[in-house]
């Protein structure tokens, strides 16, 4: 009998600690196809040295990767609107006034989107935050559109990439590639 109840409190304690290893066990996601990224103006480690610096910009996207696919005119339509990544809409934060083209954009969020064509991309930012993807794009909410050409890389580009490289003084580029085509959106910072 005493073994019988020593095996009894056995499974009790065994079953107990099994229901709270369940109940306090987390899910593990696997990795996304197209994880999320964030790039900042100037880059992140200037602002974080120096406590005087501040962010100008900072997009957050994320970095669908080719996989042997041919990426514009085949998986993205030329001629159509494009959530620029993955996902989500891509989100664009200026944190003061800047100037792209002729117009002055207002410190704040926008959505990213852009039109892919062979010898030119149109860069659109939009009014409209956190939707998924381009299906709920809509154009009267556009705050500019201006078009970009393209370039070719030195090499195809397996991830796609958003990143900022220094103008000159007054301003950066946004670059945005991705397998055979990058472009540049000049962005001129206002005092």
């Amino acid at each position: 009998m005493k073994k019988f109840s020593l095996a009894i409190m056995a499974f009790v304690a065994f079953t107990s600690s099994s229901i709270a290893q369940t109940k306090d066990s987390i899910q593990i996601i696997p990795i996304d196809k197209s994880p999320a990224d964030i790039v900042y103006y100037p880059a992140r480690a200037a602002f974080e040295r120096d406590i005087t610096k501040s962010p100008i910009a900072r997009v957050i996207y994320s970095r669908p990767q080719k996989n042997g696919r041919e990426i514009f005119g085949k998986l993205q339509d030329y001629g159509t609107v494009w959530r620029t990544g993955a996902n989500e809409s891509t989100e664009v934060k200026f944190y003061k006034d800047v100037k792209i083209g002729n117009k002055v954009i207002t410190a704040g969020e926008y959505s990213l989107f852009t039109i892919p064509n062979k010898d030119k991309w149109t860069v659109i930012l939009n009014s409209v935050n956190d939707k998924w993807g381009a299906y709920f794009y809509d154009k009267s909410k556009d705050v500019i559109r201006i078009d970009v050409p393209v370039k070719t890389p030195a090499n195809p580009i397996e991830v796609f990439t958003i990143l900022f490289k220094d103008d000159n003084s007054s301003g950066a580029k946004m670059v945005m590639g991705w397998d055979n085509c990058y472009v540049e959106l000049p962005i001129k910072f206002q005092n």
